[in-house]
């Protein structure tokens, strides 16, 4: 099943390319017109996999996931019941951005972290492989049945073991974590959109979060949403409303960074 474009730089390919073929069949267009709109579209399309071209390829076992993940009938488990909410492929990490959080974990050198929604594993499993031997990834996931592709594909991943999933909803696990004294190097969030600025919260009010820890945001552009005029989804909505609770936070630091569909770095000032 071919993915669908989900990030601003993807939408605007897929535009560009509807736009420049109706142009290309009508007549009387200058040919300039034609020609800069085909560069246009060229630029947009090419970007995306040259840089995963440029980018230290994934892991056997993250190539196996990413199988594991595109082959599965999302739409078919949903309508069934199986999942307790809408699921899709396109909520996978990816390679460029799995390759990212691996190298803020070497950057950081981090041993403990936590995320907050993790899918069908594909981030926990690129942080767990630049994890050290005595590291350990926390996994929040509220679905059960991704919660077990995920477990499944970590089972047969030589550094699957160092990846602990907690099937709940984030801020009953949050809580049960806070509660413990449990801290963290690095948290990852990428769960409901809703639920951002509670998340973000509960990091920040306690000690869930080491003294210099690092928080990174997921979707924080949200196919464009936070910033296009127009009626947005909910979930554009609410990362518009967390985008700017992070920018009048006294707090934090943050830089909202434009991979794929924008990761939000933030650090306690």
């Amino acid at each position: 099943m071919i993915a669908r474009p989900v990030t601003p730089v993807g939408i605007l390919a897929a535009k560009l390319e509807f736009l420049s073929q109706k142009i290309e069949s009508l007549e009387n267009v200058d040919p300039e017109v034609k020609s800069e709109l085909n560069q246009a579209w060229e630029l947009a399309r090419g970007l995306d996999p040259y840089i995963s071209s440029c980018t230290t390829p994934e892991s056997p076992a993250l190539a196996a996931l990413v199988h594991r993940t595109q082959t599965e009938d999302w739409k078919q488990r949903s309508a069934n019941g199986e999942t307790i909410q809408p699921l899709e492929q396109e909520m996978l990490s990816g390679h460029v951005e799995g390759q990212v959080l691996k190298f803020f974990v070497h950057l950081t050198q981090a041993k403990r972290v936590l995320e907050i929604g993790m899918f069908t594993g594909y981030s926990a499993l690129a942080i767990a492989e630049a994890l050290p031997p005595d590291g350990q990834i926390v996994a929040c996931e509220v679905d059960p049945f991704a919660a077990a592709i995920a477990q499944a594909c970590f089972d047969r991943s030589p550094d699957g073991h160092k990846i602990l999933v907690k099937i709940a909803p984030a801020m009953v696990t949050l809580r049960y974590l806070a509660d413990a004294g449990e801290t963290f190097d690095l948290v990852f969030i990428d769960a409901d959109k809703a639920g951002y600025i509670d998340y973000l919260n509960i990091l920040l009010e306690g000690s869930l979060l080491a003294k210099n820890g690092l928080i990174c945001v997921d979707n924080t552009l949200m196919q464009g949403q936070p910033y296009l005029n127009g009626e947005a989804t909910p979930n554009g909505t609410a990362i518009a409303a967390f985008n700017q609770a992070v920018v009048d936070d006294p707090r934090v630091e943050q830089v909202l960074l434009p991979l794929r569909d924008g990761l939000t770095l933030i650090r306690r000032v």
